[in-house]
């Protein structure tokens, strides 16, 4: 049987977009993760999916998934990049975001031919996917499964957990993954709030480690 191509290759392009395998450089990224499991906030596997589903529901996740969704139906990018940039709650977060948007633009401009400008991640992830045929949910709720797995892996490796373990609290985030999808794809500016102070806080402390194994 043949392949099909439009939405099935479409689909396959955002899947390469957001792999491990994708050089943003993810992988030395804890969005202030690492901080709270040196303070004994997160040690072990349920306090890890506590943190994360409030990250994605209360947090940066449903500020992402927003930006992405109004820049992939055509928003003001730009306008939309100084968004992303004032609500980045601490320093790292703002590195963190613009360094894997620039690394993001800089990859997909050279296997599309594309000139996209820089911008942070979840507006360069949703400009980049206007040229897909797919919904902005779907996008967004693969974004954000890209997002939650960065995270796990980093906890398996630093908590540390267990593979096994790591994939069952990422099975259990699937459900609030397309919940907040599925908001931010109907969402506008005004929707954008953030509260997951727990989360912001573990951020900026991040800076101010001694000792640490991740840039955030």
């Amino acid at each position: 049987m043949p392949i099909e191509t439009g939405a099935n290759a479409d689909l396959l392009t955002l899947v390469q977009w957001l792999s491990p395998a994708f050089p943003l450089g993810s992988f030395a990224y804890s969005h202030g993760l690492e901080h709270a499991i040196s303070v004994g906030l997160v040690r072990d596997a349920a306090a890890l999916g506590d943190w994360l589903a409030t990250v994605l529901q209360e947090g940066s996740g449903a500020v992402d998934a927003t930006l992405l969704c109004l820049a992939q139906k055509g928003g003001d990018a730009d306008h939309l990049a100084d968004m992303a940039r004032a609500l980045a709650a601490s320093r790292e977060r703002l590195e963190e975001s613009q360094a894997q948007g620039r690394a993001f633009v800089s990859t997909v401009n050279q296997i599309t031919g594309s000139d996209h400008p820089a911008r942070p991640l979840p507006v360069a992830v949703g400009v980049a996917a206007r040229r897909l045929g797919l919904p902005p949910a779907q996008v967004a709720a693969l974004y954000l499964h890209a997002f939650a797995s960065n995270l796990v892996s980093a906890a398996v490796r630093f908590v540390p957990l267990g593979q096994t373990e790591g994939q069952r609290v990422l099975a259990q985030l699937h459900q609030p993954i397309q919940a907040v999808a599925s908001r931010a794809a109907t969402a506008g500016l005004p929707d954008l709030t953030s509260a997951a102070l727990g989360a912001d806080l573990s951020a900026m402390r991040h800076e101010d480690m001694d000792v640490r194994i991740f840039r955030t």
